[in-house]
């Protein structure tokens, strides 16, 4: 199955921008840093969805506009205070030409939500949040996070195609995670 080679596949470059990721979210003590948390994630993901949405849609993904991660990301922003950053474009992101290569980037955005409820945990208990405001990105698709996930891989499969196809969504997403690190380390301080 494409989607678990793609696991396999990704895991060293998943990893290094995970472990970047998560260490400055644990140095996260006011909410003007996590604004620029979510400011970080709305200019690669929204720059990401652009360069996604001419391939996929409701034929490919019946529920890929619920998928779009940039409107939680904005309303966070907005409710904390903040403004929405400028999207990646140009060299920043990956190439994508096909559908096949939307999905391999789709997948990185998706599993973003895997580990979001434990993040928004963290995030309300290092900045005292107890409404909720300024989560909604991390808490993702809440009880049905498990389900979605499910419904995307099976899409994700179906994209597989030819080994040629399949070597394509790999390296596009590892160009993706690796380009969404790079987007951090320059974003990021």
């Amino acid at each position: 199955m494409l989607a678990e080679k793609l696991k396999t596949d990704t895991l060293v470059n998943h990893q290094q921008l995970e472990k970047m990721l998560v260490s400055r979210m644990k140095g996260i003590r006011s909410k003007l840093e996590y604004v620029e948390l979510l400011q970080l994630f709305y200019g690669y993901f929204g720059g990401l969805e652009e360069k996604i949405n001419p391939y996929i849609g409701i034929n490919e993904l019946p529920d890929y506009a619920q998928r779009r991660k940039s409107a939680a990301l904005a309303a966070d922003i907005s409710a904390l205070g903040g403004t929405p950053a400028a999207k990646a474009t140009g060299t920043d992101l990956p190439e994508i030409t096909n559908a096949a290569q939307a999905f391999a980037a789709l997948y990185v955005i998706e599993g973003s939500t895997l580990g979001g409820k434990i993040i928004s945990q963290m995030m309300a208990r290092q900045l005292d949040i107890s409404d909720g405001l300024g989560l909604s990105f991390f808490n993702g698709y809440g009880e049905d996070t498990d389900r979605m996930w499910t419904t995307f891989k099976q899409a994700l499969n179906n994209q597989a195609g030819t080994k040629t196809v399949q070597d394509d969504v790999i390296n596009t997403a590892n160009q993706t995670f690796t380009k969404f690190k790079n987007w951090a380390e320059q974003h990021g301080e």
